[in-house]
């Protein structure tokens, strides 16, 4: 065995052999995958090997859609039979309100190139003799859905690996890792040990374990899934006679089953309601080439409805149910990138749809290592998305939860409860006896609206029963005053003598004067944007800086990479240490003034200043901004302080009329402003003038920031897109993100975000469009739910275009 490697990857199924493959590929052929057995021996081997393209996460579909068309060039390059049969597919709706899901979903796929299409009953049947046509309302079809061989694919990848100078130790176990005082890595083996520069889990059954060798508890949990195959079928065999093709899969979301063809029979899978963990804290390594027991009556109900909506399976023999493990994250997403705190250490693991997105993986986490960039945006696949809170009891309670609702609908109101409510703050008891509905963000409760009594939420892609309530809570803060938490924002404590000039070198805007605020977007090397963010300068080299709450440990895995070696500079996550409200509208000065004694007039306080104060007897910081774009101020106070000075305001607000008001009118009144957030229309994929932040870019400023170069660059040449603001001609839905864009008949740009504007009374999109014909007045349309329906370009804002009010 080799004594060192640029490179040991930890796991030998397909994910591994994947990343392996792809490090080679790229030019890195020092590199070593180490398997406690043989290749396949987690997870892959059982796999019913399905693979396809559509996702709900258009950014993952495009992963999935390069792992797809992979699969030929491996199969070439190795000379390994990887079994691959391209038969189609279709997803199958029993509800309407399924249909408008598939709808939305189709509707994603248009701008990425996606040939599916939209099914009747009767038309699927036709490709699809053994369902029951009656059962259903409607389908999708896709041309790129199919098998392969688990077994077969895994040593396509291996093989092309090694043929590329990789090598691979089987029935080689690693005991531990231990980091070296240079950064490298003692990976100590029952056979030897290896001192990697980086190293790779991608252990799958065994990632937990081999996290834990590092401090590490990964948010990943195994669940039993089972799946029967039939004895031959007639139906199947006059089909395949007749037709001279396979049956094409099915995903029957209803009936929570996924069906295939198998020889001359047929696989049916599910994810039943009644799931069940597999080995909850531990993995034992002697588990390998094992099934678990058979419990077909645990999946009884789920079998009941698939042998209702295919009737042939009532007449079918069952020859062998396979029930085995698979390693599934919280949400389902794999966990993948590196790891915040460990140097050099990666993680590739909870790839439950392996052969579906397991070549994605590879390329993305093998561009990551060797270019320090993944290439794509690949957030939701980030192991960076889960902070502490997702600890082993949160991890269970959520995998379960997401298991047993796989095909079930996900509509863009629900909140899911498992694990909940964890995360809280001192005025949560508060804000839920004034009727709030709270979701989970990052773990923590966040009121999303303010329910009337007897009034619930309604699940519905279309506009539910929080509407007039939004509105309500939305006009207040245009017309009196409103009153939020804004505890979830991520906020982060900067100090030490080189605090200035290390933001100075990371952040793209000038560095505000004491007592000011500025507006300050973050890019990577290539100039795309990586952060944005409020930098208050609160003392010489005292910082706070305000950002997205669920990308804090993507956040802080940047700002600790680029951390200075000698000590100057120091930041910290203040998490619940700082909590947070925010009132806002025209009232907003009104209500602060009651609450001090100091001038907090616009001479004495303008836009973006910041300073310390007492509210009450309350010590607090408090910025003049606000997301609404109205007249604002942000309250920022040790968890302590908020119960006091939450019921102060309240009372002091009371002759304005202060309503409380939750993120859902937050929404509505940024779209309002034609304002962006992060992971919308802030992101990876755009450059800042793309984005419409090129006015915070301070290229004229001496320091050389990160990204300056290809921000000259992108202003130069002009960039590909720009963010743009439509007004929709809706009826009772409106967008919420990744619906085409047409111009003049054709898909040209995709929505990023949007909702009702309840002040102004329209319906808003965000969203990006070549630059070439954004800024033309006529020709658009979104489609939503199915319907094209028309829309116009809004070239200002709809609320306070000059931002007078904001400034007032």
């Amino acid at each position: 065995m080799k004594s060192h490697a640029r490179v040991v990857v930890i796991g030998g199924g397909v994910v591994g052999c994947s990343i392996l493959y792809h490090l080679t590929k790229f030019g890195w052929t020092d590199v070593v995958l180490l398997e406690r057995s043989e290749l396949t021996s987690g997870s892959t081997w059982h796999a019913a090997g399905g693979m396809h393209t559509i996702n709900g996460d258009p950014n993952v579909a495009k992963l999935q859609k390069y792992t797809v068309e992979l699969y030929k060039e491996i199969e070439d390059y190795s000379g390994q039979d990887i079994g691959l049969h391209m038969t189609s597919g279709m997803m199958l709706a029993a509800t309407k309100e399924r249909f408008d899901w598939m709808k939305s979903i189709l509707a994603k796929g248009r701008y990425m190139g996606l040939e599916a299409e939209l099914l009747t009953p009767k038309e699927a049947h036709d490709l699809m003799p053994l369902l029951d046509p009656d059962q259903f309302v409607g389908a999708v079809f896709d041309p790129v859905e199919g098998h392969l061989d688990p077994y077969g694919t895994t040593h396509a990848y291996a093989k092309s690996a090694k043929k590329n100078g990789a090598e691979i130790y089987l029935h080689t176990k690693v005991e531990d890792l231990v980091q070296r005082e240079d950064g490298s890595w003692r990976v100590i083996t029952n056979q030897g040990e290896i001192i990697a520069e980086h190293v790779v889990n991608a252990a799958g059954l065994w990632a937990r374990e081999v996290g834990r060798m590092v401090g590490l508890e990964l948010p990943v949990l195994a669940m039993e899934h089972m799946y029967l195959i039939t004895e031959d079928m007639p139906e199947v065999i006059e089909f395949n006679q007749t037709r001279g093709k396979e049956l094409m899969h099915c995903v029957d979301f209803d009936g929570e089953i996924y069906l295939r063809q198998e020889r001359q029979g047929m696989l049916m899978g599910t994810y039943e309601k009644a799931c069940r963990p597999w080995s909850p804290v531990t993995t034992p390594w002697d588990f390998g080439h094992e099934l678990l027991a058979e419990d077909i009556d645990r999946i009884s109900p789920e079998l009941e409805v698939g042998f209702r909506h295919f009737p042939a399976f009532n007449k079918a023999g069952i020859k062998k149910v396979i029930n085995g493990p698979f390693t599934f994250s919280p949400d389902g997403n794999p966990l993948v990138g590196p790891v915040r705190g460990l140097r050099n250490f990666w993680s590739a693991c909870a790839v439950m749809a392996g052969f579906s997105q397991g070549g994605g993986v590879g390329l993305a986490l093998a561009n990551w290592i060797i270019e320090g960039d993944p290439g794509f945006d690949v957030f939701a696949m980030d192991v960076a998305r889960y902070g502490d809170f997702a600890t082993l009891a949160y991890t269970n309670a959520k995998v379960r939860e997401n298991y047993s609702r796989r095909f079930s609908i996900r509509y863009p109101n629900e909140e899911l409860p498992a694990g909940r409510p964890l995360l809280t703050t001192p005025i949560y008891d508060r804000l839920k006896a004034a009727g709030a509905v709270f979701g989970a963000s990052y773990g923590l409760e966040t009121p999303l609206w303010f329910a009337p009594a007897g009034v619930e939420d309604h699940f519905s892609w279309r506009r539910s029963t929080d509407f007039d309530t939004v509105g309500d809570e939305a006009r207040a803060v245009r017309t009196s005053v409103g009153l939020m938490e804004t505890s979830g924002f991520a906020k982060y404590e900067i100090k030490g003598g080189g605090a200035q000039a290390w933001l100075d070198r990371m952040l793209a805007c000038r560095i505000p004067a004491k007592g000011r605020m500025s507006l300050a977007p973050m890019l990577k090397d290539d100039g795309k944007l990586i952060g944005d963010f409020t930098l208050a300068r609160l003392g010489e080299q005292d910082f706070l800086l305000i950002g997205s709450g669920i990308a804090e440990d993507y956040h802080m895995r940047w700002f600790e990479a680029h951390l200075p070696d000698d000590g100057s500079v120091s930041i910290r996550p203040l998490k619940l240490e700082l909590v947070g409200l925010s009132i806002a509208g025209p009232k907003a000065r009104d209500v602060l003034a009651a609450l001090t004694h100091l001038d907090v007039g616009d001479s004495a306080f303008a836009f973006m200043d910041i300073r310390r104060m007492d509210l009450g007897m309350a010590p607090v910081v408090v910025g003049r901004v606000s997301y609404t774009g109205d007249l604002g101020y942000e309250i920022w106070m040790k968890p302590e302080y908020q119960r006091y000075l939450f019921d102060l305001i309240l009372e002091k607000g009371a002759a304005s009329g202060i309503r409380l008001f939750g993120l859902r009118a937050l929404n509505a009144l940024r779209v309002e402003k034609s304002f962006g957030s992060w992971s919308r229309e802030y992101r990876p994929l755009y450059g800042p003038l793309e984005a419409g932040l090129d006015r915070f870019v301070a290229l004229g400023k001496p320091t050389d920031f990160i990204g300056k170069a290809a921000a000259i660059a992108e202003k130069a040449e002009g960039g590909r897109l720009r963010l743009r603001t439509f007004l929709i001609e809706t009826r009772d839905a409106d967008v919420i993100g990744d619906e085409p864009i047409y111009f003049d008949g054709a898909v040209r740009g995709w929505v990023t975000s949007g909702g009702y504007a309840h002040a102004s009374g329209v319906s808003v999109a965000l969203g990006y469009v070549p630059k070439e014909i954004a800024d033309e007045q006529g020709g658009w349309a979104i489609e939503l739910l199915g319907e094209i329906l028309p829309a116009r370009l809004q070239p200002y804002p709809l609320f306070d275009a000059n931002g007078q009010r904001m400034r007032a």
